[in-house]
């Protein structure tokens, strides 16, 4: 009775190791719902790489990471705040590396954590956390170990951006450089111009890389017979037409069917968006479900652990304990099982 992930270990693996062997300094990031497949999973399959860094989100989630059995280097992106206990207490871990983000912060760690390994994030055109390393001067961070600079950039990296404030950062101190979201071609042209280490966060890329690699199923719990105008479900609306109310799991509390908010970019985007208001206001709404070769329609909202689909027609295209596709955002979905093959 439970959503699955079945992944393909060598295929998995094997786009993992190519990536690394094209991006060298490339520091895995493993945040949230470990891209679908669980922080501990990933922390394991880190360590199987032979990597000697990894990165997560917030603090929180450095007891994931050594749970999966990773023993090296743990960089928090999330920014230190001195309101953060868990954050703070990661401070005397020698083998955690705290970014700071604020000139203040910086010179608060430095007087009350001397020695901490810490990595400075410079303000970019994201506008999210960051400083200007015009704010500091090399004494600010005497009494830290500089471990490096932070670039975060926006999705669609600029390798100009990333040399400019790269090249800020270096005027303040010599330390390595740590980027995020330059394509690999553009890393290596910044890397390869550098006389500090450099490093490149990479999570989507290297975990969700390989599609071909990993899949989500939801098992079939429920098939019932329904005839046209028969009440159904929760808010009891009406079948649109002979067919079937197929139960399958995976719900709200798996993240299944969860959106979040896009930028209406193009013109077909808008007309899509607009589409999709239509039919959810006719009570059409369709599933990330595939039954019977195609995706059908939520025969109501999805409930927490369990979804019901309306399949029309005179015969049940599948079977209770059947397995069927379901589309799922990686970033978003937990599942209940993960299956290696």
């Amino acid at each position: 009775m439970s959503l699955i992930l079945t992944i393909d270990r060598a295929r998995w693996a094997a786009h993992q190791r190519a990536l690394l062997a094209e991006v060298p300094g490339l520091v895995p990031v493993a945040k949230g719902n470990g891209y679908g497949f669980g922080l501990e999973t990933l922390a394991a399959q880190a360590s199987e790489l032979g990597v000697e860094v990894i990165a997560v989100g917030i603090a929180q989630e450095v007891a994931a990471v050594r749970a999966g059995g990773f023993e090296g280097d743990v960089v928090v992106l999330n920014p230190w705040r001195p309101f953060d206990a868990v954050a703070t207490a990661l401070l005397d871990d020698p083998r955690v590396i705290t970014t700071v983000s604020r000139a203040e912060d910086v010179r608060a760690l430095a007087a009350s954590h001397p020695g901490a390994r810490v990595i400075v994030e410079i303000i970019t055109s994201m506008r999210r956390h960051g400083l200007s390393p015009a704010s500091l001067t090399p004494g600010d961070l005497d009494g830290l170990t500089l471990e490096g600079w932070a670039v975060h950039l926006p999705a669609s990296g600029s390798l100009e951006e990333a040399r400019r404030l790269t090249r800020e950062g270096l005027a303040v101190a010599k330390a390595p450089v740590w980027v995020s979201h330059l394509s690999v071609a553009d890393y290596r042209t910044l890397a390869g111009k550098l006389d500090v280490a450099a490093h490149m966060r990479v999570g989507t890329r290297l975990w969700l890389g390989a599609k071909d690699a990993y899949r989500t199923t939801a098992t079939v719990l429920d098939v019932h017979p329904v005839g046209k105008g028969t009440r159904l479900g929760y808010h009891q609306v009406a079948a649109p037409r002979a067919g079937f109310i197929v139960i399958v799991s995976g719900g709200t509390a798996h993240g299944v069917a969860m959106a979040a908010p896009v930028h209406q970019r193009t013109l077909k985007q808008r007309l899509v968006t607009i589409s999709t208001g239509v039919l959810d206001a006719m009570e059409r709404t369709l599933s990330p479900f595939t039954i019977g070769g195609r995706k059908r329609d939520f025969a109501e909202p999805p409930h927490m652990h369990s979804s019901m689909i309306f399949v029309p027609g005179d015969a049940s295209p599948v079977q209770v304990g059947d397995e069927v596709p379901v589309t799922t955002r990686m970033t978003t979905v937990t599942c209940d099982e993960l299956r290696w093959i």
